[in-house]
């Protein structure tokens, strides 16, 4: 016990060449059959341990050594990210340091096992240590500890130095825009500024998206006022007129955006894996894309998340301030596997907010009982707003469907029951544009291309 906390306080141990170094030395045991003979064997592991000593002290303390570790404060689900941890110090002898940073599990470390490596920091000056790292569970989790394990001169001797509060030295960390002990794992935005500048330029054709240019004047009933020589006469608004007896003209003003709800269904289909990560992070991820291209787009943009319950509501706004609340919302979401409430979706947004809007729905309608809720109710919605159904399509219950030659009687049944289920997905899909609804049937993997068109065509509408 003694022992223990005493090798815990010094932090030092062996290294492998000591251990050599011993086994190297038995064999001069041998001697001691002869008189006098133990005498070599004695002084060399004196010698040895004097050495080991020598090496132990020419080993720095936790408090000679600074550490800085610089990692990006936010990272997306399946984005891999590069870091560095610095040291730096004013030990005069050169060192040989191994770095072991024990970074949240959240947070893919397989490409950083480099970071495990030696190294010469030599006196006065610094050593780096990068590595890469991939979001894989969304989250704000809280940075681990940093141990360096320095070895002597000598190679005999190493000690472990512990860092439990290593800060950050991002511009956001520095800004005070994020924590500087924690990382978030948000919503991948992976090829956001691509999106968002081919947007702006409605080039977004090269990415397999096209564009509609917009047409109509864009403009917006302001108020009334007397008609004058020289305006629109299809301006004039006669049963105005009539009340007043004489000439009286409509006035307009530019639209400075639409508004933009982007709904994210949080139940049990969208747990279902589609490649890597589920469909519900596939949704997130293009909703937070589709705010952002909206926001730059001069839109108002909002988000709710649900599922038998509200989990998230955002209210429309503009700017980066809006985006960054909506990401912060999306962080913690998670799907379930409760049956979606579309009913509640919809009254909650019916009495948060009646502003005519685009709504955006990121679902799925194959089971019949939920298509029937969503058909209902995207149907009655599109009286006072333009619902966007994104339903996303399921790539493997296609592939079963397909008939293949060979195929076994239990794979022959397999293929009619997801024969039978895509029918009838079709079917709520077909009954939902047929009521005015617009519907994307799109691949999760593909969809974000496809939702920024299918918006961007709107907007170029002026649909909204």
């Amino acid at each position: 016990m003694i022992l223990g906390r005493l090798r815990e306080r010094l932090r030092y141990h062996p290294t492998r060449r000591l251990a050599v170094a011993v086994v190297l030395l038995a064999p001069l045991w041998l001697l001691s059959v002869f008189p006098w003979g133990w005498a070599p064997a004695v002084l060399a592991l004196v010698v040895l341990a004097l050495l080991a000593v020598v090496d132990a002290l020419a080993l720095p303390a936790a408090h000679d050594l600074a550490v800085d570790r610089e990692l990006p404060p936010t990272i997306g689900v399946g984005d891999s990210v590069e870091g560095e941890v610095r040291v730096s110090g004013s030990w005069d002898a050169p060192l040989r340091l191994r770095l072991i940073d024990q970074l949240p599990s959240a947070l893919d470390q397989a490409a950083g096992r480099a970071r495990d490596v030696r190294v010469i920091a030599k006196g006065g000056g610094s050593a780096t240590f990068p590595f890469t790292v991939r979001g894989r569970v969304r989250g704000r989790w809280p940075l681990g500890p940093i141990v360096l394990r320095a070895v002597g001169p000598l190679g005999l001797m190493e000690r472990s130095l512990r860092y439990p509060h290593v800060q950050q030295i991002t511009e956001e960390v520095m800004a005070g825009r994020a924590l500087a002990d924690s990382v978030i794992v948000a919503p991948s935005i992976a090829g956001i500024g691509r999106f968002r500048l081919l947007a702006l330029q409605q080039r977004l054709r090269d990415t397999g998206v096209r564009t509609i240019r917009r047409r109509g004047e864009g403009m917006s009933f302001a108020g009334l006022r007397e008609y004058v020589l020289g305006d629109d006469p299809r301006r004039i608004d006669w049963k105005a007129s009539a009340r007043r007896d004489k000439l009286i003209a409509r006035e307009f003003t530019i639209e400075q955006g639409q508004t933009v709800m982007i709904a994210v269904d949080a139940g049990r289909l969208m747990t279902q894996l589609a490649g890597e990560y589920s469909r519900f992070e596939h949704a997130l991820s293009a909703a937070l894309i589709l705010a952002d291209v909206a926001l730059a787009n001069g839109d108002r943009v909002g988000c709710i998340v649900f599922d038998d319950d509200i989990r998230a509501f955002v209210p429309p706004g503009k700017g980066r301030a809006t985006l960054q609340r909506i990401r912060d919302a999306l962080v913690p979401a998670v799907a379930t596997m409760a049956e979606p409430d579309y009913a509640l979706a919809f009254r909650t947004l019916a009495a948060r907010h009646r502003k005519r809007s685009l709504v955006v729905v990121f679902t799925d309608a194959i089971d019949v009982r939920a298509s029937q809720s969503l058909i209902a109710h995207t149907s009655r919605s599109a009286a006072r707003h333009l619902p966007l159904v994104v339903a996303l399509r399921n790539d493997e219950l296609s592939a079963v469907a397909v008939p293949h030659e060979r195929e076994s009687t239990e794979q022959v049944y397999e293929s009619a029951a997801a024969e039978e289920l895509l029918s009838a997905r079709d079917e709520a899909l077909w009954r939902m544009r047929r009521a005015g609804v617009s519907v994307l049937d799109v691949s999760p993997t593909k969809m974000t291309a496809a939702v920024i068109n299918r918006y961007l065509e709107l907007k170029g509408r002026a649909a909204v």
